[in-house]
């Protein structure tokens, strides 16, 4: 007899106990459902993904409009009142410093020059008399009682006015000679006439105005270039610079830096930059608009960060790090420059903290119970 073959009662029993454990089940299976439910609930935590935070100090380079300028322009006045007699140059004559450039009449002044002079040298005779009659009163006091003390004195003083009286006059002769010098207009540096205002007869002086000429420097020139403030502390000694203008279209001319303001200006918070450009051989000219490329650099390592990362609204910019300690915080910040995905950023960071890529205004500040960072 085959020992695996159940009789019917023992059938029956096997089915009744597979219903009671069926049952059992069951019963329970909702209670632990509910159960697993909440705590997966409780497990399921809001992970973010965050990144590190980059530090570097790379190179970029900007395009920026700019103005050549010549390195010396001035307006040429009369520093007395004449006539215009002769004029030398004209607008696009080439000077040299201390050339003659105009000269001025004015007969008065050669009247007064001449009367200073003879003023000049009768105070001078008053003076020799006064001083011969003193040496002489000196050599006769020599004898005692020749001469009275206070007679000796008075011719003393008399001879000391005279003097000063001389050089005071001689003071005065050399003051108005040197007020007919300015007659005689002369370049005050090496460069070209770009303006000339009067014509012979015309009278100039300081009562007018306008201006005899306009000089300028053409031979050297002048950059010169307003730098936006968030890229105004990454310039540096020497800087390189390209630049083209619309005069000369194809061609490219290279500088370096001469000279920063250091302060940004009040109005539109940026500094003054200039740079030297030679042009001996007058290819360019002074007042063209000019397209500059500059080679940027920090001075030392800024936080790079993705721009998605990145939150914009009306309370402001910020973005969410978190920290060693788990903890998630909003930092507001200020944007730098762009370079490729990522933007440089300005705030309260730390090396060690990491920042949330998919950040929204939801997000509370806080602790977190893990974290998933990718790399």
């Amino acid at each position: 007899m085959n020992t695996s073959i159940l009789n019917p009662t023992q059938q029956n029993l096997k089915l009744i106990l597979f219903l009671i454990v069926a049952f059992a089940g069951a019963s329970c299976s909702p209670q632990k459902t509910a159960e697993t439910a909440v705590k997966t609930e409780q497990a399921k935590v809001k992970v973010p993904k965050t990144t590190p935070i980059k530090f570097d100090n790379p190179a970029y380079e900007i395009t920026i409009p700019a103005e050549l300028l010549p390195y010396e322009q001035v307006a040429v006045y009369a520093k007395v009142t004449g006539f215009v007699k002769k004029l030398l140059v004209d607008r696009g004559s080439q000077v040299k410093k201390g050339q003659l450039l105009a000269v001025l009449e004015a007969p008065e002044m050669d009247q007064k020059l001449n009367s200073n002079r003879s003023d000049e040298q009768k105070l001078h005779s008053d003076y020799l008399f006064a001083k011969q009659t003193y040496d002489r009163l000196s050599e006769a006091s020599k004898t005692v009682g020749a001469v009275a003390d206070i007679e000796l004195e008075k011719s003393k003083s008399i001879m000391e006015s005279a003097w000063a009286a001389y050089q005071a006059s001689k003071s005065e002769t050399a003051g108005t000679a040197q007020l007919q010098r300015y007659l005689h207009i002369t370049a005050p540096f090496d460069g070209i006439i770009t303006d000339r205002n009067v014509s012979i007869g015309a009278l100039a002086g300081t009562n007018s105005n306008i201006p005899l000429f306009t000089i300028a420097q053409g031979n050297q020139l002048r950059l010169t270039l307003s730098l936006p403030e968030k890229h105004a502390a990454s310039i540096y000694k020497d800087m390189p610079a390209t630049f083209t203008v619309s005069s000369r279209p194809g061609e490219t001319f290279e500088t370096k830096l001469s000279r920063s303001s250091t302060l940004l200006d009040k109005q539109d918070r940026s500094l003054k930059i200039e740079f030297d450009v030679a042009n001996a051989n007058g290819q360019l000219q002074g007042g063209d608009y000019a397209q500059v490329k500059l080679q940027l650099k920090r001075a030392a390592a800024t936080a790079w960060v993705p721009q998605k990362s990145i939150i914009t609204s009306q309370a402001g910019t910020f973005i969410f790090t978190l920290n060693s300690n788990n903890e998630i915080k909003k930092i507001a910040i200020k944007e730098g420059i762009r370079r490729d995905s990522l933007t440089e950023i300005f705030g309260q960071l730390n090396k060690g903290d990491m920042i949330l890529l998919q950040p929204s205004e939801e997000i509370k500040e806080g602790k977190i119970d893990e974290i998933n960072t990718i790399h």
